[in-house]
């Protein structure tokens, strides 16, 4: 089985692939990409353009359970896809504390106002979990991936709603 545990930067992806112990092998797709898996760099956002093709034909090669953890993840051949979201709010703050200039925290933050990840999410007619990490600990928001990967129904998309917070 391969899972994408994707949302917006700072949602805790990466805290929470390291929590997940059920035999997954779990697979940095940001680490992929900064080791040749990309297409150059965006000057104007400051990242690297992902090589989806390239990184694609290297997730269908993976044999057994894997995790593929990052905010491009669920643009990949996967068999479930697990969004991360927070508030705007919870957001700001977490990334201003890593540093982010006001133009990436703006960004971000209405990209999770608007639902960005979830959308393309549905849109690839995978199975899809949308999960609150905002008021979690690392390890509730553990538990709650892991019951997604287990099949719950909990945990389905459209629950979350972060428009108001971002635009009043």
């Amino acid at each position: 089985m391969k899972v994408a545990l994707t949302g917006t930067p700072g949602t805790g992806k990466s805290t929470i692939a390291e929590l997940v112990d059920a035999g997954f092998k779990v697979v940095h797709v940001n680490d992929l990409i900064k080791d040749g898996y990309n297409l150059g760099r965006d000057e104007e956002r400051s990242c690297l353009i992902a090589d989806l093709p390239k990184l694609s034909r290297y997730v269908k090669a993976l044999k057994g359970d894997v995790i593929l953890e990052g905010h491009t993840a669920h643009l990949l051949p996967v068999d479930t896809i697990i969004v991360l979201r927070a508030s705007p709010t919870a957001l700001r703050e977490r990334l201003a504390k890593r540093g982010w200039s006001e133009a990436k925290l703006k960004e971000n933050i209405e990209a999770e106002a608007l639902d960005v990840i979830l959308v393309e999410a549905m849109e690839t007619n995978k199975k899809v979990y949308e999960i609150d990490t905002t008021y979690m600990t690392p390890m509730q928001a553990r538990d709650a991936v892991l019951e997604a990967i287990r099949g719950t129904d909990r945990y389905r998309p459209g629950s979350v709603d972060f428009s108001e917070e971002a635009f009043l």
